[in-house]
């Protein structure tokens, strides 16, 4: 009863959520980009002066809500368990790296999902990519992978990222001089629903994924590994409220070409996000489940939302970002690295005790 309990909470959350991730599009949010844990990020990044690509540059509520959310609930559940030292240098790297793969991609495996559920085909060899990654992360994980134990951690400690996005909200509410907002018409940043709306959704979010510990790579990695499917329902239940969403409000365009913020190149989708699906198995979670354990205190999973922060610079600095105009060399060169990168950290933290 209570597995089918939690299958029902999955299953409800992610309808809710699809939904939500629509509503923001109809709100202002970027055409296919309702909730993008990397994009935002990345607008995040580029608000803070850590890149100066003037498209994309926002501190977006839905992020500061999903923490936010995540604390809250954590705290009244008596969750908010602050814990790390499990090799947080090493989960910096693998977050930085798989940042470059979803700017390679254009989106994070959330927003893989309402790429596809808006009608982009492209998003279908993100797709193939990022199972093939999850894969390459299971075989590690079924010979011993792990970046070992965590330690408990004065209350203090796990409080600092949550406290982070508090400072973040008030700089959004003040917008001083100092903070990088993209000008209206100038790009994805321009382009964003009303704070209050973000905010509630994102606290929203964050509580309902807080709760059910719903995550985009746990989906498929719990099915190959445990035969257990309880996650990827909220995978297929987010992907169909946003589809009969995005219909109903229509926002559907199927095909490949113009989609909105996304390029046609198959292969270097496909090797973005397996670059993407790779790391996050060897982090214990997406990008959206990093943001919540970063909520319930976990200090590791604050380390690794920096690692995504600073990796969203280093492509906008260095020109590793795709573009509507396709992958550059360096972006290219970059992603190639970083599986080299994260296939060696796999192999060291797999078989060094052998």
């Amino acid at each position: 009863m209570n597995l089918r309990k939690e299958r029902w909470g999955i299953l409800t959350a992610g309808l809710c959520i699809g939904i939500i991730a629509a509503l923001l599009v109809m709100l202002g949010n970027p055409i296919n980009m309702g909730f993008c844990i990397a994009c935002f990020l990345r607008d995040i990044s580029g608000a803070l002066g850590l890149h100066r690509a003037a498209a994309v540059q926002y501190i977006r509520p839905e992020i500061i809500g999903l923490v936010l959310g995540s604390l809250l609930v954590a705290i009244r559940h008596r969750e908010f368990l602050p814990r790390g030292g499990s090799s947080p240098m090493t989960r910096f790297i693998i977050a930085f790296f798989v940042m470059i793969g979803c700017l390679m991609f254009l989106g994070c495996p959330f927003r893989m999902i309402l790429r596809l559920a808006g009608g982009d085909g492209n998003a279908l060899f993100g797709l193939v990519g990022f199972a093939a990654g999850i894969l390459c992360g299971v075989f590690f994980l079924n010979r011993g992978y792990s970046l070992g134990r965590t330690y408990k951690l004065p209350t203090a400690e796990g409080a600092m990222l949550p406290s982070a996005m508090g400072v973040l909200l008030g700089l959004l509410l003040l917008a001083p001089s100092f903070i990088f907002f993209t000008e209206a018409g100038a790009g994805p940043g321009a382009n964003h629903a009303g704070i209050f709306f973000s905010l509630i959704a994102g606290l929203a979010v964050g509580a309902m994924a807080q709760r059910t510990r719903l995550c985009m790579v746990g989906g498929i990695r719990d099915v190959v590994l445990f035969g257990e499917f309880k996650l990827l329902l909220g995978f297929a239940a987010i992907f169909s409220a946003a589809l009969i969403a995005n219909i109903v409000f229509g926002l559907f365009t199927p095909g490949f070409n113009s989609q909105p913020v996304a390029h046609t190149d198959g292969l270097w989708n496909a090797l973005g996000m397996l670059l993407c699906g790779f790391g996050c198995v060897l982090l214990g979670g997406c990008p959206l489940r990093q943001l919540v354990l970063a909520g319930e205190g976990n200090t590791d999973s604050a380390v690794t939302v920096l690692g995504l922060l600073v990796g969203a610079a280093f492509a906008h600095n260095f020109g590793l970002a795709a573009s509507a105009a396709g992958p550059t060399l360096n972006g290219k060169i970059a992603v190639m690295i970083g599986l080299a990168a994260i296939a060696a950290i796999a192999c060291m933290n797999t078989f060094k005790k052998k």
